[in-house]
């Protein structure tokens, strides 16, 4: 076995025995090499005491070398492939989870976030190239219509302008996301917490396949793994730090989705909100985390987004107006006298003039440029509203045309 195979070998042994994303074997692994780390390991030398009762258990189980080369077999035959840091196409990015700190930290797992050792991978295209330009969004399993279709247009939005759209390949809003992506022929990602060969959820089996015909389906755990509920929130640090934000679609009291949000933020990447309906049980958890986290951007659309992730001063969202009227051109006095005006029958031009409180050489200027406009009529008894068609043609023709 070269020395190469060795190293990738230890990575896979290393993240059997103890959980990705645990500091206490990242340390050891940046200062002595995965080879080494794993030799210590096995003779009992860890320097913390839960690592080294769970080595231990770990290693009751089995050899972790055997462990990890019939994972390597086992990939294979599955056609997966593993992706470690030595790699060419492994995410740079996901470096910076060594320094991502949750504050107020009460669970082992909410602690264990540094970045991992390797990446199982099923799928064609380059992990790194298809996670540098990408957005996750995330958000609750049981998932109302209106946020099922709030999650496909954004996939189908991102996907459209070519950024990858990331997400944890969970029923409702996750994989409407894919859904989306896929949809608009573009390039999606799930990011699993089990092994490759054992989906999760199953239902979703048909879905999985057809991102990794044209995807990637990613895992920290190697094939066999289960999908086991703290493996959801050691995956969503990825999810986190692997993109370059992260949008929320739909969040109850209790989600995932936001603690992804949550270590978005705490790893220097944007966390986004789409709002939705306050008498919803699933808007809950998101509307409290734009309470909480002063962060936390406000986003209704794929503009939105794309105005928080993407290039400074070229991605800029329009913004929201309501339709062009006809008299948005007008200047005060006409719009004043247009609005004096009777909705029925003409006005003398005195009379006009006092009533829209425009003087009377003003208001004979500004009243022959609406007649020109076809907005008013002038009649032997003085100026008149124009009928409607005669205005809607003439919006059409001075749209966007300043009138002074």
């Amino acid at each position: 076995m070269s020395a190469e195979e060795e190293r990738r070998l230890a990575r896979v042994a290393l993240t059997w025995l103890a959980e990705p994303g645990t500091r206490a074997v990242h340390h050891l692994v940046e200062r002595h090499g995965p080879v080494e780390t794993l030799d210590l390991l096995l003779d009992g030398g860890s320097p913390d005491g839960w690592l080294h009762s769970t080595v231990a258990a770990r290693s009751a189980a089995g050899d972790a070398r055997a462990v990890a080369a019939e994972a390597l077999e086992r990939a294979d035959r599955l056609g997966a492939r593993l992706v470690t840091p030595d790699d060419e196409d492994w995410p740079a990015q996901v470096a910076s989870l060594a320094e991502l700190r949750l504050p107020d930290v009460s669970r082992r797992v909410d602690g264990e976030t540094a970045p991992p050792l390797c990446f199982w991978v099923r799928g064609s295209w380059p992990l790194g190239e298809a996670l540098d330009r990408s957005v996750a969004v995330v958000g609750a399993r049981a998932a109302t219509g209106y946020g099922q279709h709030v999650a496909t247009e954004l996939g189908y939005g991102l996907a459209e302008r070519d950024w990858t759209v990331v997400s944890g390949g969970a029923f409702g809003i996750d994989a409407a996301a894919h859904r989306g992506a896929l949809t608009a022929g573009g390039l999606t990602v799930a990011v699993l917490a089990c092994g490759l060969d054992r989906p999760y959820p199953m239902g979703n089996a048909a879905l999985f396949d057809r991102i990794a015909e044209t995807g990637l389906l990613v895992s920290e755990w190697p094939p066999g793994a289960e999908p086991l509920r703290p493996r959801f929130l050691i995956r969503n640090r990825v999810i986190a730090a692997g993109t370059r934000g992260t949008v929320v679609v739909e969040a109850s009291a209790r989600s995932g989705a936001t603690q992804t949000a949550r270590r978005a933020i705490h790893s220097n990447r944007v966390a986004m909100v789409v709002p939705g309906p306050v008498t919803s049980a699933m808007s809950v958890g998101a509307h409290e985390f734009l309470r909480e986290q002063p962060k936390a951007r406000l986003v209704t659309g794929v503009a939105h987004v794309l105005e928080e992730v993407g290039r400074i001063g070229a991605d800029l969202a329009p913004l929201a107006r309501g339709p062009q009227r006809a008299t948005d051109a007008l200047d005060d006095e006409a719009r004043a006298l247009l609005e004096a005006l009777p909705r029925r029958g003409a006005m003398g031009v005195d009379r006009l003039s006092a009533r829209a409180g425009v003087a009377l050489r003003t208001a004979l200027r500004k009243l022959s440029l609406l007649e020109e406009l076809s907005m008013v009529v002038r009649r032997d008894d003085g100026y008149a509203l124009a009928p409607p068609a005669r205005q809607k043609r003439a919006a059409a023709e001075t749209s966007g045309r300043p009138v002074t």
